[in-house]
Formats: structure tokens, C-alpha cells, sequence
């Protein structure tokens, strides 16, 4: 929240019921003086209504509405309207998209779930000169771009600083077995593994297993293609894999099923929003009892039990307005607003589209829920990656941040 009035903030906080967020907190100094709003601006908002990824995109847009909520329904002192759209899957529905905020007249857009999507909008975005702060979608492929930039992570990362955790943990006889959904999204993932693992001589020797990208996975979905890895010989020491969402319940649960006993590790996706709520069976279920034993461990640049101020004003809030604990994909779209509550800040007056994008190189440190970062040259963000374990938190299973793991961008 850049230049917030933390203390204020606080007190909000605690006057908030568990319906929503009906009061701002306003960014500035702790007089009581108000500043008179500046001309009314539109946000584009590029979200899934509907399918697997709707899920994501709920937080996406949870996220960006509760910076609002905290500031008075302002960005850079102007009031604004967030006028959203259907994202889609394909590059054509994202396109529709676009075209239809550009002729609402927005001054930025945000959001954008799918990688397939963001790589089919790029050169519409650029043509149109109007900035994007993408909070999810991120491939390896959207280089030399001017009005596009990420408040989420580039998808080498996650699995680059698993690679060199992975790398200083397992013996250097350890096979690992790989997974991941036909795509781009999986391979920039295990590129980004290689990079972080290959080194000193050391070498993925098995290669990777990708399955179907299926929308909503069977319960035998995975079995065939599981069974036929935990058969190789010499078996798998460990399993690296890429799902999230319903994919990821199912991937793990059948894995189990399957007879695997031994560590998971992954991208934090694995075990964000819901997947731990519908793996925990309970004190005495043995997919609990497994995952306790044996356990999970991701990447990933968030958890919401991060000890920092900015962390605990946004979980708290979240956790307030919508009774569930916050991801990823909030603090993201979280941030983008702040970025873009700096930028426009910057700019003042009467901001336009290019403006903003000339100010958002500007606005330098974020004081964010994930910690500290700011944008590289390439327009993502420079920041830390946290080492998460699956574990009980009171009686439910939780990602706990047990280390630092790199700085990365």
C-alpha cells in the first residue's frame, strides 16, 4: 500500500465485519485534511467468468477490488470504475476482450489468467498503447514488450528455485520424477527446474511425463500414467509436478492411491486456494496422514502467513471480506493495483494511457504483502521465493514457510 497510513489502516481493520469492506482508507499523511478526487478513470479488468480457471480469476478480481477498498475506491487520488471483461481460453476470446475495454475508454487493463491468452493479446495491447499489469499469466515467451508488465512471476522461476533447493537436498543418485499438463505453461516450469538443478554435473535424467490438460480430472485420470513411472526402475526417489486446482486433488490423491510414498515437491500452485480443503480427510484420514509423513514442498513468491506489515493489513482484510485465506493470485492482482495507484499518482492532472506507462517505470520499491520487490527491466518483478511446507496449523493442513529460497527477475 504505497503511502498508507498503516496505523489508520489498522484501526479500519478492526472495525470491519466479516460481510465486506464497506469503508476506505485513504493513502497520504495523517491529517485529517482531505484532498478533492481527481477526474473520475475506467480499469479494465481481463478475469474468467466461467470454466477451470474461474476460480483464479475470482481471487484476481478479489484482490484488485480490496485495494480499492482500502483507499477510498481511488487510484492515484482519482475514482474509479472497474469495468471487467470475459478473458476466456483462447487467444480470440481474450482479443473480444480487449477490444471491448479499449472502446469503454479504460486507462490500463489487468488480470489475465491464461498464458495462451496473454501471448494472443500482446501485440494488440502494444498496438493500442495502453498499459497491461498482467497478475497471473507470465510465459517465458513475452519478451521485448513495452506497455505489458507482470506483478506475478515469470514461470521459470518457481521451478528455477526448486531446482537449486532440490540441487542441495536430494542425493545426487536420487531419480526424480517429472509431471505436468501438455502446454507451455508446464515446459517454461521444468525449463526453469533444469536451470536451477543442471549444475555441477548434475542431470534430470528421467524425462518428463505430461498428461492431458483436462478441465475436470477422473478419479483414474492419472492412474495409467503414475503407474507406469512408479514401474521404471530404478523408482522415483521424489516427484516434481505442475497442477493446480482440481487437477492438483486429483494428481495427489491418485499418486497415493497408486502406492507412492515419498516427497512431492512443486510450483506453489499445487496447494493454493482450495486443494488442501479437499485433500485434509481428517484427523485420522490417510491422505493426511501421508501428506504429514511424507510431505509437500513448494515454491512460491506468497504465503499468508508472511510477518511483514503490509501482510498482515492484506491477509486480515481478506480474510474479513471473504472468510478464506489469501493467494497468489489476490496478492498479485493486490499489488497491481498498488502499482498502478503509484503510477497514476505520478502522473496527476489528467493521466493518460501513455503517461501511466512512462510513470510505472518510475514508481521503483513496492512495499508488498510478499515482501519488498520492483520491476526488472524486462517488466516483472524482481523478488523472493519462499520454501512452503505443507502442515497442520491448529487442526488444518497449511502452507508454512519454512525458508528463504532466492531472490529471482
Amino acid at each position: 500500500m504505497s503511502q498508507m497510513n498503516r496505523r489508520r489502516a489498522l484501526q479500519l481493520l478492526a472495525a470491519l465485519g466479516t460481510t465486506g469492506l464497506a469503508a476506505g482508507c485513504g493513502s497520504g499523511s495523517d491529517t485529517a485534511e482531505e484532498t478533492k478526487p481527481g477526474s473520475p478513470i475506467k480499469i479494465g479488468l481481463i478475469v474468467p467468468g466461467s470454466g477451470p480457471n474461474k476460480v483464479i480469476g475470482d481471487e484476481i478480481a478479489n484482490g484488485f477490488q480490496l485495494f480499492l477498498a482500502l483507499n477510498d475506491g481511488q487510484l492515484g487520488g482519482h475514482p474509479v470504475t472497474v469495468v471487467t471483461a470475459e478473458e476466456g481460453d483462447t487467444a480470440k476470446t481474450g482479443l473480444a476482450a480487449v477490444d471491448q475495454l479499449l472502446k469503454e475508454g479504460v486507462l490500463a487493463l489487468t488480470g489475465v489468467v491464461s498464458s495462451v491468452v496473454m501471448s494472443g493479446i500482446r501485440d494488440a495491447v502494444e498496438q493500442a498503447r495502453v498499459p497491461l499489469i498482467g497478475s497471473n499469466a507470465s510465459p517465458i515467451s513475452l519478451q521485448s514488450v513495452v506497455y505489458i508488465w507482470r506483478t506475478s512471476y515469470v514461470l521459470n522461476e518457481p521451478g528455477e528455485a526448486l531446482g537449486q533447493y532440490l540441487r542441495q537436498t536430494l542425493d545426487e543418485s536420487s531419480t526424480i520424477a517429472i509431471f505436468g499438463t501438455q502446454g507451455p505453461s508446464s515446459r517454461d516450469v521444468i525449463d526453469g527446474l533444469r536451470r536451477g538443478y543442471e549444475q555441477g554435473g548434475r542431470r534430470l535424467t528421467e524425462e518428463p511425463i505430461f498428461t492431458p490438460d483436462y478441465p475436470n480430472p477422473g478419479k483414474g485420470a492419472y492412474t495409467g500414467t503414475i503407474r507406469k513411472a512408479l514401474d521404471r526402475r530404478p523408482a522415483p526417489d521424489a516427484i516434481f509436478c505442475h497442477y493446480s486446482g482440481t487437477q492438483a486433488v486429483q494428481f495427489i490423491k491418485q499418486l497415493y492411491a497408486q502406492g507412492y510414498r515419498g516427497p512431492i515437491y512443486a510450483p506453489g500452485f499445487l496447494t493454493e486456494g482450495t486443494v488442501l480443503s479437499q485433500l485434509d480427510d481428517g484427523e485420522r484420514g490417510e491422505e493426511r496422514a501421508l501428506i504429514q509423513k511424507y510431505g509437500i514442498e513448494t515454491a512460491l513468491n506468497y504465503s499468508a502467513d508472511l510477518n511483514n506489515t503490509a501482510n498482515r493489513v492484506f491477509a486480515s482484510a481478506y480474510r474479513k471480506a471473504h472468510n478464506a485465506s489469501p493467494t497468489t493470485f489476490a496478492m498479485a492482482s493486490y499489488d497491481a493495483a498498488q502499482v498502478l495507484d503509484k503510477a497514476i499518482r505520478l502522473v496527476g492532472g489528467n493521466p493518460t494511457p501513455q503517461q501511466v506507462n512512462l510513470a510505472l517505470g518510475k514508481i521503483g520499491q513496492i512495499d508488498s504483502p510478499r515482501g519488498a520487490w520492483q520491476f526488472n527491466q524486462p517488466r516483472t518483478p524482481q523478488q523472493k521465493w519462499y520454501l512452503r511446507k505443507v502442515q497442520l496449523d491448529g487442526r488444518l493442513l497449511s502452507n508454512v514457510v519454512i525458508s528463504e529460497l532466492a531472490t529471482l527477475g
